[in-house]
């Protein structure tokens, strides 16, 4: 690594992230089906139609991986909560060794001296609550509301901070206008719903949260930053709708109230009754903001109903799923949100990393490419930060290889490598790397 600790102000934070369902093995400890068992269940929607139901098995190697982080200097984990294994009808009965599971992961976490950053939610809806229109219906506000209350009555007096909601676009956007994740739907009336009902169970369950009296409460969404393919006008207007879409529709909504008109052209017409009444809870004080940001997109027209848009491959070099490698975006992200958005509120990227076709050679898992994208990434932190924005921590997306939701287990995105017939663990040189760099 080119850069060290003690390179960034005191005090600042460095973590690895995962997600429950992509490391934890969902078969085990009683947890419910969730919409993503159904949608990689359903031919041509996972490559080999794989799923979490063993993953990284961290449910039962816990200790092993926790040990990762603290062999790793990491100062801060950022993990994820299965709403199913907590209550797997999605409502009503708990299963207590769900609870048990998150009890003795923030405990475990304490004890080797790690700050637990938790998000409620990644993504696994339970099955019952999408058989009853999922984020297409209003009431699974109050529904995730209630999740939030039985788990943070639980581990929400030792958790260090709370996000609800993992990466809203990729909940509404995603998932019910690309079709690309569970629940792989097509439809512009349901994606206007679930854009806005996922931000208004994240107000729901921040309130919750305020009851309970718990704070460093925050807010997570990724951003892709948005560049014209060619100079026309047309490529201009079609980059700007997609920033809109893609990266000024959550913030807009948490922090100013309001939705992009340019995205409201096209979703409004589909909007359910009263949304605009609803800004009050989904702008609840926030502690903190987090950014995930992993590439740009180059944006052209398209023949198509709106938005009549399309991706264009663009020339700079490019991770194992095919994004562009573009570190700027992250400085300019960072810098946009505190000039337009946050103010002094301090900010986190909350994931970065990249996708890499790594191999166990001789023992060891040679990743330059990683540790040079790490290397790049984190520079572009620090211009942030000299130029006075409030970053205060920076995570790696992933701590291990992992379940690559449709890409399924073939992309690896870890710092440390998983065998994925006999599960073993092998830290890559990023892992050792970034291990020496944060001791100094």
């Amino acid at each position: 690594m080119n850069l060290k600790r003690s390179d960034f102000p005191d005090g600042f934070l460095f973590g690895a992230a995962t997600s429950s369902y992509q490391i934890e093995g969902h078969a085990f400890g009683g947890a419910g089906r969730t919409h993503w068992d159904d949608f990689a269940a359903t031919p041509g929607n996972v490559v080999r139609a794989e799923d979490g139901a063993r993953a990284c098995d961290h449910f039962h190697r816990m200790d092993e991986d926790l040990d990762l982080l603290k062999a790793g200097n990491f100062d801060v984990y950022r993990f994820s909560t299965s709403w199913a294994r907590v209550l797997p009808e999605g409502r009503g009965a708990v299963n207590a060794a769900g609870l048990d599971f998150y009890d003795r992961l923030v405990d475990g976490l304490l004890a080797r001296g790690i700050k637990p950053a938790a998000t409620l939610y990644h993504w696994e809806l339970p099955s019952p609550l999408a058989d009853l229109g999922g984020w297409r219906n209003r009431d699974i506000a109050g529904w995730f509301a209630d999740f939030t209350e039985v788990l943070m009555r639980r581990i929400g007096d030792r958790v260090w901070s709370v996000a609800p909601i993992n990466e809203p676009w990729c909940v509404g956007w995603l998932s019910h206008f690309m079709g690309l994740h569970a629940p792989g739907l097509r439809d512009i009336r349901a994606t206007a719903r679930a854009m806005h009902h996922v931000l208004l169970a994240h107000g729901r369950a921040i309130q919750v949260m305020r009851g309970l009296g718990m704070t460093n409460l925050g807010a997570v969404c990724n951003f892709e930053w948005s560049a014209p393919a060619d100079d026309s006008p047309e490529a201009a207007r079609v980059a700007e709708l997609y920033d809109g879409i893609y990266n000024r529709w959550f913030i807009s909504a948490l922090f100013k109230g309001a939705y992009p008109d340019t995205v409201l052209e096209g979703l409004g017409p589909h909007m359910p009754d009263g949304w605009q009444d609803d800004f009050a809870t989904i702008g609840e004080k926030l502690d903190w903001f987090g950014l995930n940001y992993y590439t740009r997109k180059l944006i052209g027209p398209a023949p198509a109903p709106w938005p009549a848009l399309q991706e264009v491959e663009g020339p700079l070099p490019k991770t194992q799923v095919g994004w562009e490698i573009y570190p700027e975006g992250l400085y300019q992200f960072l810098a946009r949100t505190r000039a337009e958005y946050t103010g002094d509120l301090p900010l986190y990227v909350t994931e970065n990393g990249m996708a890499n076709a790594d191999a166990i050679v001789g023992g060891a898992v040679r990743d330059d490419a990683r540790i040079d994208y790490l290397n790049a990434h984190l520079a572009q932190v620090r211009r942030a930060i000299a130029e006075g924005v409030p970053v205060k921590g920076y995570y790696c997306w992933s701590l291990m290889d992992n379940y690559e939701w449709s890409l399924g287990y073939d992309k690896r995105f870890g710092l440390v490598h998983v065998d994925f017939d006999t599960l073993q663990r092998t830290p890559k040189a990023s892992y050792h790397a970034l291990a020496r760099a944060l001791s100094r």
